[in-house]
C-alpha cells in the first residue's frame, strides 16, 4: 500500500435504498467526486490527496460499480441523482462541491438541475449534458458514429456475455485503446479495473445505466423545452481528443447555465481527462473551487 492509499479510509453508507461504498479523505467543505464507466472511486485516485489537502474529499463508487450494492434496478438518472442527495445527507451536510466524469457527470449535471439546494459548485470533466447528449444522437451523424456503443448496449443479454469472453482485452481497448496519453493506462492499471468489473454484476449493472437512459420515458425527459437552469457556479473541463464525446456538445451550454460559467478545452488529451493531464485537472478544480 502506498502512503497516499494509506490515508484514504474505507465506508458505507446506506441511502436511497441502496448500499454505496465510498473513499473518503481530509475535512471541511464537501466535495463528492463521480466517475463514469467503466470505472470506479479508483479513477479519482490522483485528485483525492491533492483536493483533501483542503476538503473533505468523498468519492463513491456508484450504484452498480465494484464494491457498492448491485440492484436490479434504479440506474435511471432521477435515481442516481437521489442516490447523490442522500448521501450528501448521511455525511451530516447540506450541500456539497460535486465533480463527475462521463456518466458521473451526467449524474452531476442532472443533480443540479433536479436538486439545486444540494450544490455549491458543479465541475464537468468530459460529460455531455444529459439533453445535449439525446440531441447528438439523434440529430448529429458524427455523434450517433462515436455513441454507437450506447446503442449496442440495449441489446439483452448480449453486450456482456460478449464483453465478458475478453474482459481484459475490452479493458485495454477502452482505456489504453482510447486514450492519448496511452502510457497512463499501464497493464497494472487495467488489471485494477478489470477486477472491479469482475464482481459479481457489476457488468450488467453498469450497462444498465445506458440501458435505462434510453428508456422512452427517460430520454423523452431530455427534449424538454424549458429545462430547469443550472444555477450553481459551474466549470467545463473538456479533453480535446475524446473520442467518445464531440466538442460540439459543449456548445450553447450558456443556454443552461443560469450562472458563472467557464469552459476550458485541454489539447493533446482525450476522454480519461483526470487520469491523463491529473496534475492540470487539479490545478483546474483547486483553482475553481476556491474562486471567491
Amino acid at each position: 500500500m502506498s502512503l497516499l492509499e494509506s490515508q484514504w479510509q474505507h465506508f458505507f453508507v446506506d441511502t436511497n435504498n441502496v448500499r454505496l461504498h465510498y473513499v473518503t479523505q481530509g475535512e471541511g467543505e464537501l466535495v463528492i467526486l463521480l466517475h463514469g464507466f467503466p470505472e470506479f472511486w479508483y479513477s479519482w485516485r490522483y485528485q483525492i490527496p491533492a483536493l483533501a489537502r483542503h476538503y473533505k474529499v468523498v468519492v463513491p463508487d456508484l450504484r452498480g460499480y465494484n464494491d457498492s450494492e448491485k440492484p436490479d434496478n434504479g440506474y435511471d438518472l432521477d435515481t442516481l441523482a437521489a442516490d447523490i442527495r442522500g448521501l450528501i445527507e448521511r455525511l451530516g451536510y447540506v450541500k456539497a462541491h460535486i465533480v463527475g466524469h462521463d456518466w458521473g457527470g451526467a449524474i452531476a449535471w442532472h443533480l443540479a438541475q433536479k436538486f439545486p439546494q444540494c450544490l455549491n459548485r458543479l465541475a464537468i470533466l468530459n460529460a455531455a449534458h444529459p439533453q445535449k447528449l439525446i440531441q447528438g444522437i439523434t440529430g448529429n451523424i458524427d455523434q450517433l458514429w462515436r455513441s454507437w456503443y450506447i446503442l449496442a448496449f440495449q441489446v439483452p443479454g448480449i453486450p456482456e456475455w460478449l464483453i465478458q469472453q475478453n474482459l481484459r482485452e475490452f479493458i485495454k481497448g477502452v482505456f489504453q485503446g482510447q486514450a492519448i496519453r496511452k502510457s497512463v493506462f499501464t497493464t497494472e492499471i487495467t488489471q485494477i479495473y478489470q477486477a472491479a468489473l469482475e464482481k459479481p454484476g457489476a457488468l450488467v449493472s453498469a450497462i444498465n445505466h445506458y440501458r435505462q437512459f434510453l428508456l422512452p420515458q427517460n430520454w423523452l425527459k431530455s427534449f424538454n423545452p424549458k429545462p430547469s437552469l443550472i444555477t450553481a457556479p459551474t466549470l467545463i473541463l473538456w479533453g480535446k481528443e475524446d473520442s467518445f464525446l464531440s466538442q460540439k456538445l459543449t456548445e450553447g451550454l450558456d443556454k443552461l447555465i443560469a450562472a458563472p460559467f467557464w469552459l476550458k478545452v485541454i489539447p493533446e488529451c482525450g476522454h480519461w481527462i483526470q487520469q491523463e493531464v491529473p496534475h492540470t485537472v487539479n490545478r483546474e478544480l483547486l483553482d475553481f473551487l476556491r474562486k471567491k
